[in-house]
């Protein structure tokens, strides 16, 4: 197959053989050479087997180079060039890495304000004798809307191996900011013109007499070449890590959630806006001020469970508790043996104005999260809950086999008739509903004992082969069914199992946004790995946020005791570390006034109400557009049991910023087990301590069999290795 280029690519490889070269850089095995092809500086690499493949380190936008300079440093080299437009300021880099990973940051200062309509993208497979047109390659994943700068290919034809690439989007912010235009979509391409496309605005001109970043790469080689399905999600996850450890990351905000906790409460139960009555009963709204909109189970059940988890915490009651299990009931309908989304009562209200909107219509994937939610509270003693779940499993069941475990988007309850049945032409449906139907096949399985339920789990789970990050579809069921296939693997003993679960999890991490946005309405919002709801979603969403934050919570206890890729215990602890100051970000009283909507699709924004906004968008536009979702109010009641840890015999609180497990009491000792990993910091605050106290409190972590006193950073506050056993010890 050939395939069609572009005049920037058409003559990369012949400008490359006809020119010098200026440099050669070893790296592990592979040679890196630097060419100046005219109005490109071109750094090739040559794999050790043969194969080469290059990467544009600056473009000349109708000009040549000139005036070369290369200064040779330690595992770093400093190129300055310039064109009649310009001055370029090119730092190639090895970073310290058991692979074989170099960084390219290029920096420009043009000589006059510069209007730019065009920028080629980076990356161009080369052949021996042949033509670029030639090469063949599979693109793994890219960038898609806001997420990752990232890009994994193969190279096939001829036979070379893979690059993992990822730019650090956060450099260039500034850029952004001066010239108004957005880092989306910026890094992908399609064979063989891949990599980088740097954003320009041909309206607004990019400013003179400062120097930008407009590139700042890391490139991880390799001479694999995944083939199963497994492989790819591995070295995916594998090659990300690696990178993460790499990059430069922002500092992790602070809050204090447990104040938070208080007020939130306090307005969810007190303010108008987040209720409506029927029949007498009290049920919560979807969205701040949405009274249109029916009651829907799973609204009342995403704020119940995290309520009832902190209300557990901190053993206190209150009669929000009650008022949100008091209707949970109504939700069952006994003609089809399940519970529906909508209050039965209020069905001649749905305006139709969406596809589910519409009496006895389900989205597939909207049946198992409630039921899930249902289960959780079933195995922590609610018997209501309890009943509801097991009174609607064999619905759940019935659905399953009757669309042989291969769910469309929307059917309807009672007769099963498909009203659509794919995401988007040719995608087919809600790919990751077998993970979510397996989820509560296994919660059942818990609290019967049934192995009819395991079963079932089973044939589902065989219609996510074949499929990556395709098995991605809603991040927050993704992730949940990711640590139900690790309890699978706990059950049965098959490695597919685990490895599906690795599938799971790529899904969700290829959909976060690793990088800071910081330009625009962006400065006031910590993007710092947010995770977006769905793979085409084009915001990040509080509730699927909070969800996947709990969902890696437990994939983590699941796995406890188990190998798992070391991959994750990198990746999974600094969602959560990270996630611990974003969430927050999502209430509208921490935000700035000018970011947020005036326009708003449902319901009302409150901005002093600690309610938080459904939708946070990319820097240049405003946020809570979709409303102030009353169903996320929840976060901050989960957040709290998970990160807070009570010592009432020092009348203390333990904060960690990382996932533990396994958080013991002594009489004068508190242990827990951090489930990270050694390459990256956790840290651990003591909370409501008088000052007098904290000299008589020691922080030990466990080195291989001895304990070492922790890093005392300011009183109270310790620096922990990401994991081991810690020790708190009192007198």
């Amino acid at each position: 197959m050939i395939h069609p280029v572009t005049p920037w690519t058409a003559t990369v490889q012949s400008d490359i053989a006809s020119s010098k070269p200026i440099f050669e850089l070893m790296l592990h095995a592979y040679t890196l050479t630097l060419f100046n092809t005219g109005d490109s500086l071109w750094l090739v690499v040559s794999w050790p087997k043969g194969g080469r493949i290059a990467f544009r380190l600056a473009f000349g936008m109708n000009s040549d180079f000139e005036k070369i300079t290369v200064s040779k440093a330690i595992d770093e080299v400093l190129v300055t060039a310039a064109t009649r437009l310009g001055y370029y300021r090119i730092i190639i880099s090895l970073p310290e890495s058991e692979e074989a990973v170099f960084r390219y940051t290029t920096s420009f200062q043009g000589k006059f304000p510069l209007l730019i309509p065009f920028w080629p993208r980076d990356i161009v497979p080369l052949t021996e004798n042949g033509r670029i047109e030639n090469t063949a390659g599979t693109i793994h994943t890219h960038q898609v809307g806001a997420r990752s700068g990232e890009l994994y290919f193969s190279m096939t034809k001829p036979a070379v191996g893979s690059v993992y690439y990822f730019q650090n989007l956060t450099a260039m912010s500034p850029y952004c900011q001066a010239t108004e235009v957005s880092l989306r979509e910026t890094v992908g391409g399609s064979w063989p013109e891949l990599g980088f496309q740097f954003p320009v605005n041909a309206e607004k001109p990019l400013p003179s007499e400062t120097e930008y970043i407009i590139s700042d790469a890391f490139v991880l080689l390799t001479q694999e070449t995944p083939e199963k399905e497994t492989e790819v999600a591995t070295q995916y996850l594998s090659y990300l890590s690696t990178i993460y450890t790499l990059l430069p990351r922002p500092e992790p905000l602070t809050h204090d959630w447990i104040a938070t906790s208080k007020r939130v409460l306090d307005d969810l139960y007190t303010n108008k806006g987040c209720w409506t009555q029927t029949n007498g009963v009290p049920y919560l709204n979807a969205y701040v001020g949405d009274y249109k909109t029916p009651s829907e189970i799973m609204v009342q059940l995403a704020v119940l469970l995290p309520l009832q988890e902190y209300l557990t915490w901190s053993g206190d009651t209150h009669p929000l508790l009650d008022d949100l299990e008091c209707g949970l009931g109504v939700f069952y309908d006994d003609r089809i043996k399940s519970i529906v989304r909508w209050h039965p009562a209020l069905e001649d209200d749905l305006d139709k104005s969406e596809e589910q909107k519409r009496e006895m219509v389900m989205d597939s994937w909207y049946l198992h999260h409630p039921l899930l939610n249902l289960s959780r509270l079933a195995l922590r003693g609610d018997n209501t809950a309890k009943r509801l779940f097991l009174d609607s499993v064999d619905y759940a069941i019935k659905v399953a086999k009757h669309f042989d475990y291969d769910w469309p988007v929307f059917y309807k309850m009672t007769t099963l008739e498909v009203l659509k049945a794919e995401t988007a032409p040719g995608k087919g449906g809600e790919k990751d509903v077998p993970g979510s139907y397996a989820h509560i096949m296994l919660m059942a399985w818990k609290l019967t004992g049934e192995k009819r339920f395991i079963r079932e789990a089973k044939k589902a789970l065989e219609s996510l082969d074949g499929l990556v990050f395709d098995i991605f579809y809603q991040a927050n069921n993704t992730a949940f069914a990711a640590a139900a296939l690790v309890e699978m693997y706990k059950e049965t003993g098959e490695p597919k199992y685990l490895g599906l679960s690795y599938r799971c999890l790529a899904g969700v991490f290829k959909n976060c946004q690793i990088w800071d946005c910081d330009y625009g309405y962006g400065k006031s919002f910590p993007y710092f790995f947010a995770v977006f709801p769905l793979n085409d979603a084009p915001y990040t969403a509080a509730y699927e946020e909070l969800e996947v934050f709990a969902a890696l919570h437990h994939y983590l206890e699941a796995s406890s005791r188990i190998e798992i890729l070391p991959a994750l215990r990198i990746l999974i602890p600094e969602f959560i570390k990270y996630a611990i100051g974003r969430l927050a970000c999502y209430f509208p009283p921490l935000l700035t006034v000018d970011m947020i909507s005036e326009k708003v699709k449902t319901g009302e924004i409150q901005r002093d109400l600690w309610i938080p906004l459904e939708d946070i968008h990319d820097g240049w536009e405003k946020s809570g557009t979709v409303g102030q979702e009353v169903y996320g109010a929840g976060l901050a009641f989960a957040l709290v049991p998970r990160q807070y840890f009570k010592i009432p015999e020092l009348d203390a609180i333990v904060f960690v910023d990382y996932p533990i497990t396994n958080f013991r009491r002594g009489k004068n000792s508190a242990t827990f087990l951090l489930a990270g990993s050694e390459v990256l910091k956790a840290e651990l605050r003591l909370l409501g301590l008088p000052g007098n106290r904290l000299p008589s409190i020691q922080i030990a972590q466990k080195v291989k069999s001895t304990y070492h006193p922790a890093k005392e950073k300011a009183p109270g506050q310790f620096e922990l290795s990401g994991t081991g056993m810690v020790r708190i010890t009192w007198k």
